[in-house]
């Protein structure tokens, strides 16, 4: 199997003059579920080359295993920063695309049309894929073949609202993810703030924060294996 993880090249929280970018967790765990399972994992980005890491997202208190790991995997560290540039993907290539957060998505790759094509095609052709975190906002421009809203019925979920002011963002963030897909005619839901829940409604499967990145992967594997199978 041949995945396409796509990263957000944005790195500016808004006017705040702080940085922003992927969400590292959201990264590391899901690439490692991935690789244990065999698969072959492509990086790519807007504008290719080393896509920006939130700063927090690799503090002290938001390490994980995983994310040590990556910070200290020569291979993985060199892949991330050759990412390509999402306008040379071929979508047709890959059997599965997923998606991480950060507050970066926001702003790039929830207006890119190259990222809203990709998902489009990959769903129409039968293919799954998985978004985290702040990364179900990418869907706000994406459309069904009839024009209506891809998550439009579909059971979905994201980063919170409770969570957006948990990390008081709400008055900075281009939109509220909550918001939007509710906005958009989608069924969301939601858990306690920073436990993890994915929802998987067909070949579309989201997660609502970082926890849920590696349960995020885990369907996404499941979901592929059994249709193999």
């Amino acid at each position: 199997m041949k995945v396409l993880v796509v990263l957000t090249s944005h790195d500016q929280l808004g006017d705040t003059g702080r940085k922003t970018g992927f969400w590292l967790e959201e990264l590391a765990a899901p690439y490692y579920r991935f690789k244990n399972a065999g698969w072959d994992v492509q990086l790519a980005s807007p504008l290719g080359g080393q896509p920006p890491l939130d700063p927090v997202s690799n503090e002290e208190s938001a390490q994980t295993d995983d994310t040590r790991r990556f910070e200290a995997d020569a291979e993985a560290t060199a892949a991330l920063a050759n990412t390509v540039r999402l306008d040379s993907v071929d979508a047709g290539a890959f059997d599965a695309v997923f998606y991480p957060g950060g507050h970066g998505p926001l702003w790039d790759l929830a207006e890119d049309e190259n990222s809203a094509r990709l998902i489009e095609t990959t769903l129409r052709s039968g293919k799954p894929v998985a978004l985290v975190c702040h990364a179900p906002g990418v869907l706000r421009h994406t459309t069904q073949e009839d024009g209506t809203p891809l998550v439009r019925g579909k059971e979905v979920t994201g980063f919170a609202n409770t969570e957006e002011a948990g990390v008081q963002l709400t008055d900075v963030v281009p939109f509220l993810v909550e918001d939007e897909l509710t906005k958009l005619g989608g069924s969301y839901s939601k858990v306690a703030d920073w436990q993890p829940h994915v929802v998987q409604d067909g070949l579309l499967i989201t997660g609502q924060n970082p926890a849920s990145s590696a349960p995020a992967a885990d369907a996404l594997i499941a979901l592929l294996e059994k249709r193999a199978g």
